[in-house]
Order: C-alpha cells, then structure tokens, then sequence
C-alpha cells in the first residue's frame, strides 16, 4: 500500500481501494451538516461568512446524512487496524448521529473529548449561548482492542491544569477530556489567491498534533479521509508517521500538497514518546546485589512502614504475610492487583527522607545497566 500521498477523489470510492486492516490511527472530520439558512450578519452590519460551503451543504435529509455517515464509517472500520484506533469530529448538529451510529457498527467508544474553544465565535443574535466547543469521539475496532495510547506522552502535552507548584517543577497531571485550544488562525490558516481563507472549518495543529502523539508510534499510518487542507497529514509527516489523505475538492488538494511538501520531520522526545518507554526488566536480587536497596529494610507508603524487603523482591509485611510488591499495595489501598503497579507506590528511608523505589531502580537501570 502506497503511503504518504494525498489523494484527489471521492472518499467513498479511494476509501475500496484501502486493503483491510492496513491503517493504524485515523481522523475523520467529515461535513457537519451545519442547516444554515438566510444570511447572517454580525453587531457592525458586516456579513458573517460561516460555513456554507456544498459540501456541507449537500444532504436533502437526516436520514440522507445518517446513510453517508454509515458509508464512511463501515468503511473506516474495515480498513482500520485490530488494534487501531478512530477519531471523529461534529459539532452539536452532527456529533449525536454519528456517534450513535459508530456503536451500531460496533465501533467501541474509550474517550469523547471536547474541544474548548478558546477564542470562539459569539452568538451575534444573542439567542442562545455561545457555541464554545465540539465533540471529538476516541473508539476502536472492538472491545478487546489492545490500542496505543501514549499516557506518560499525555501527561507531558497537559498544560491544561490549573498553575501549581508541582507544575512549575514540570510535574504533569493525567491529561483530561476537555481540551482549551485555540480556533485556525494567524499564519496557520491557508488563504487562497484571493487573500481569503481556504477552508471555513481548517481545524488547529494542535488537536492534531494531540492524537497523533498520544495515540500511534512512529511510522504508524494515519489517515484522513476528508482531508480538507490535510492538517492531518501535515501533523503526521512532522511527527515521523506515514499518512494518507483524501478530498474531492481539487483546491484543497492542491494546497494541502504545497502545505505537506513545506513539512519538515522534526523527532523530539514526544514524538518518540520516550516518556512511556518500558525500562529493561530488573530484579529486586540483582539490585540488592549492588547495595541499591538492601535485604531486610522497612518499604513505606504514606510515611508509614508497611513490611521487609526481601532478597527475591517480596515483601514481608508486618501481618506476618509475605507477598510481592503489587500485591501489598492493592491490599493496603483495597483495590484489586492487577491495577496498582508496586513500584509507583512503595517507599524507602534514606538519609531520613523517604525516596520512591522507582527512583532507585531508574538510577540503577542509568549507571548500571547503561540506558540512560
């Protein structure tokens, strides 16, 4: 399958020609079916150019829309990976009905996110409130799907917290559903030959540049079906990923291929996603070994002592039980063990200050092992 192209043609059509199951990540923002009628005018008189364009235009009726968003979707989940996964983006006129749609296809919904809008566009008639975010919904092939997701990457992209000490020290929180970013504007918009915007619905980099990091590994394919100015293909090639775009509109492709050959790669650490790299499998004996940690002194959580560490990396709790770290953990937080990791809990007393276990490791993976 040929990659890192755009491709000028009907979606439904370039969308056949896809093997199965050769697509990794896609983004789909296809025609909101905005409904708009009449012209609208903003407070100074001025006419307010929204979208009107045709090809949001182009649906005689809801059930019309519903068949097109069946067509595309059916498609997307046939090209899609196993363990891929599927963006989709609508505002309120449009989002519902895709994505009651997406589960009848058996499409399986892991995140909806929305997207604030931090400089939205105001409600000139004042008749309602202010129309500030859309709808973007995260699904996979199924339930059992196994997909990427870079989450320490996501905790490095999360500016969007409130400022604290921890975060000026470049400690970051989960990153949430609710995404502050700004609408297309300044230099990123395309303009045509006539000085006017390209596109009326040109979506910012950085949703893009979001998805992209957090959800695919470096040359993973990614795909945008309704391509538009092929920001997404533009996000991809910079990130060291393979891309695959699609629009009917000739100008689009036209100057989204100008757009994507001005791309350069540039691979930094979020790009590699360094931050979620497993570190080489270590044993609490070795490190024990080379006086790391010692056989026998107190773990602690919360500043209390909880057990012994013994040589083979279990612990020997003061109830007279001996289990492995992640086991004592769940049983002092009562939660199951399979979802609490040991080594993001446990402490150890140095220098009368409690050092996390996972610090001593990372240490030791650095000056022993050589990977840092």
């Amino acid at each position: 399958m040929e990659t890192n192209k755009i491709i000028c043609g009907d979606c439904f059509e370039e969308l056949k020609k896809i093997p199965d199951e050769s697509i990794d990540l896609i983004f789909a923002d296809p025609p909101y079916w905005m409904r708009v009628e009449g012209v609208l005018n903003r407070p100074t008189g001025t006419e307010y150019d929204g979208c009107d364009d045709a090809w949001d235009n182009q649906f005689q009726s809801l059930d019309d829309y519903k068949d097109f968003t069946k067509k595309y979707l059916t498609e997307c989940k046939r090209i899609l990976k196993p363990n891929g996964s599927l963006w989709v983006i609508g505002g309120m006129q449009c989002i519902y009905t895709i994505g009651a749609i997406m589960q009848d296809l058996g499409l399986w919904f892991i995140n909806d996110v929305v997207w604030w809008k931090a400089n939205p566009t105001p409600n000139f008639k004042g008749t309602r409130l202010n129309n500030a975010h859309e709808t973007i919904i995260w699904a996979t092939k199924g339930k059992s799907a196994r997909y990427t997701f870079n989450y320490k990457t996501a905790k490095e992209l999360n500016t969007d917290t409130v400022w604290t000490k921890e975060f000026a020290q470049g400690i970051r929180k989960q990153m949430g559903s609710v995404w502050r970013i700004a609408v297309c504007q300044g230099e990123q918009r395309l303009k045509n030959k006539n000085g006017e915007k390209l596109h009326n619905t040109q979506k910012p980099e950085d949703i893009l540049y979001r998805i992209v990091a957090i959800n695919s590994k470096i040359g993973d394919v990614v795909l945008d079906p309704f391509g538009g100015t092929m920001t997404t293909c533009a996000v991809a090639k910079r990130m060291g990923r393979k891309f695959i775009g699609i629009d009917s509109n000739k100008e689009y492709c036209e100057y989204g291929q100008k757009r994507v050959d001005s791309v350069k790669e540039t691979l930094g650490d979020i790009e590699n996603a360094i931050f979620d790299d497993k570190p080489p499998k270590v044993t609490f004996t070795e490190m024990i070994e080379a006086n790391f940690f010692k056989e026998g002194e107190y773990l602690y959580y919360d500043k209390k002592p909880y057990g012994n560490l013994l040589l083979d990396g279990k612990m020997y709790r003061t109830d007279m039980t001996t289990m492995d770290i992640h086991t004592a953990i769940a049983k002092v937080k009562n939660a199951k063990a399979d979802r609490l990791n040991g080594w993001d809990y446990w402490q150890v007393k140095r220098e009368d200050k409690f050092v996390p276990i996972d610090d001593i490791r990372q240490k030791y993976i650095k000056e022993i092992k050589n990977c840092g």
